[in-house]
Order: C-alpha cells, then structure tokens, then sequence
C-alpha cells in the first residue's frame, strides 16, 4: 500500500497538468502576430497593462483589396487593412488622438462599405482598391520598405491607434456614416452639396482654422494660356480678365465661374486642370496663368491637418471626429461585424 500510494500522487499531478497546460496555451494575443523582436514585446506589454483590444468579430472578417499595382487581390484580416489604411493614409508622426480618429474614420467607411456590398469600382472578387478612390493602404513590406529604421516605432503607433479604437464606428440615426476624408482644408470643409450631388446631413460646412499650419495649405500651378484654354474648352483670347467667379460654396471655395455665357463649376475646374483644391485665383502673366490654391482635397467630411491640430491643442479622437461630421455617436460594430463574419 504505501509503494502505491506515490503512484497515485504522481498520476494525479500529471493530470492536473494535462488540464492546466492546454489552458494557459490558448490564451489569446492580442498584438500584430507578424510582429517580432522589440515591437513584439512592446505590444505584450501594453496589452498586459490594459490595452482595448479588437472587438472578438475582427479576426474572423477578411477584406479583399485589390493592389492596383500588381493587379492582385489579397485578402486581409480587417483590423491588419485598417493598420495598412492608417500607415498610409496619416503620417504616423501626427498626434496620437489623430491617429486613432483617421483609424475610426477608416473602419467605418470599409464596414459602411462592406454592409452595403458596394463594389463599384473595383474588379471582380475585390471589395476595395487601394487607391484614392476608396482608401489607400500598404501591406507590412511596404510600410518596412518605406519607413526604413523608423518602421518599429512607427508601425507599433498605428496599431495601437487601430487597437484602442478596435470595434468601434462612426454611426449616424444608428448607420454607419459615409465617413469622407481630406489632407488640407482652406481653414473650412464643405457641405456634401457642394461638392457632390446630394445633402448629407453629418457632412456639413465646419470651421477647421488650424488647416493653415499644414505644409499642404498652399501650392502653385502655371500654365499656358493654351493648356488653359484647352482643358476647361473656353476661350479667353488676350483679355487679362479671367471667368468671372459667380458663386463661392458654404465652405468659401468657388461656386461657380462664368467664361464669357459658359459657367463652370469650381469642382468641373480643379478636376480639369488638377488643382489641389477648389479654392483658387489666378493671374495672367504674359502667356501664362498663374494659378494659387488653399488646401488640399475635395474638403468634405474630416481634415487629416486639421484632426492633428486639433489632437495638439488637446483634444482626444471622440471630439476630433464629433467636430467634423456632425450630429454622430461612436458606437460599438460588433453586430454588425458578427453579420459580416456569418456571412462569410
């Protein structure tokens, strides 16, 4: 009996183990799987100390991005698209309070996106480019390639950008909001309206003063008076007067202009001779016109120059994003990611 008895012991601590052990295997982590070395670690420990993590939605939705490069779609975890969208998108030196309103800001425009099954625009098997004309991203090769020796600092930032806003959107009347962004504005942005057809009411005209600060605030553009000519289809012949501006919008940008009976929008204009901005002048000189812009964009919905401004002067992601599209809540996605993923 008493040979028996430290088998019993033994038998006993090797099953206690045999549960304990899977347990403490599958607990979850939190940080950038692909990460390693210091930024691994540094992600650890940030998650150890309290870090938001995603929403237990995330990791089971992919999103198709078409990399018009290559002319490949990959498909990638949402939360890893929404870094590679922010890396992209926003300099990651900007404040961190930016950082996370560009991030909210990306993720509800690709879940609005993906609620609608909108894919105009993209080839067949994709739901997104990555251009402008959606949102841009870079996969993590590119953010290496590009951020060189700044890469572990840079891309821990984005992140926990991406991570402390994890499952979060921007709703308006309980949607998903159409959740538009610009680089510069000319110290506004616009109404919808004025820029593309239709009254969204979160979309309005708001005040962004510390656009002027940008690198991007203003530029300059010279052209032929042919080139001119040629590419809006008016003629303005030697005459020193330009189009006559009939119209500025809510955002103090031009309206309208009027060349001799035949009037053109500001945004026809900037798109026609590729203009940073609809806020321009112009002056004739000799056989060139000099043309000078404010801002940097179509100027709807929230300014990346601005929201950095704004997160400098002290103010956190919820009133940075609340101050550009109006009247809407921060609200959590979880069902409707949990839709998505079933429906996958």
């Amino acid at each position: 009996m008493n040979k028996i008895k430290p088998l019993i012991v033994l038998a006993s601590l090797l099953i206690a183990l045999t549960i304990i052990i899977p347990s403490v295997v599958v607990l979850p982590f939190s940080g950038d799987q692909k990460t390693s070395g210091k930024l691994g670690e540094d992600l650890t420990k940030a998650s150890a100390k309290g870090t938001p993590t995603t929403s237990s939605a995330d990791p089971a939705l992919t999103v198709s991005v078409f990399r018009s490069a290559k002319r490949v779609i990959e498909k990638v975890p949402l939360e890893e698209y929404l870094v590679g969208v922010v890396a992209a998108e926003m300099p990651a030196e900007f404040k961190e309070e930016a950082l996370k309103a560009q991030a909210l800001a990306a993720r509800t425009y690709i879940v609005n996106r993906l609620i609608n099954k909108d894919t105009m625009g993209v080839p067949k098997g994709a739901q997104v480019t990555d251009t402008q004309i959606h949102q841009v991203y870079m996969n993590d090769a590119e953010m290496r390639r590009d951020w060189g020796q700044d890469y572990a600092w840079k891309k821990k930032k984005v992140i926990e950008a991406v991570r402390t806003t994890g499952g979060q959107i921007l709703t308006y009347e309980g949607k998903p909001i159409d959740a538009l962004f610009f680089s510069t504005g000319n110290g506004y942005t616009e109404d919808s309206e004025d820029y593309w057809a239709g009254s969204i009411p979160y979309l309005r005209s708001v005040s962004s003063p510390w656009d002027k600060k940008s690198p991007k605030f203003s530029n300059q553009k010279v052209l032929t008076v042919k080139e001119f000519e040629s590419k809006l289809g008016v003629k303005i012949g030697s005459s020193s007067t330009i189009g006559k501006i009939t119209a500025r919008t809510t955002g103090k940008r031009v309206g309208k202009v009027n060349f001799n009976g035949k009037v053109l929008t500001g945004k026809d204009i900037r798109e026609k001779l590729d203009l940073k901005s609809s806020d321009f002048s112009w002056q004739r000189k000799g056989n060139n016109i000099v043309i000078t812009t404010k801002g940097f964009g179509h100027g709807v919905g929230m300014s990346q120059y601005g929201a950095n401004g704004m997160a400098q002067e002290g103010a956190d992601y919820k009133e940075i994003v609340k101050h550009y599209y109006k009247g809407v809540e921060v609200t959590s996605a979880d069902s409707m990611l949990s839709t998505l993923t079933a429906q996958k």
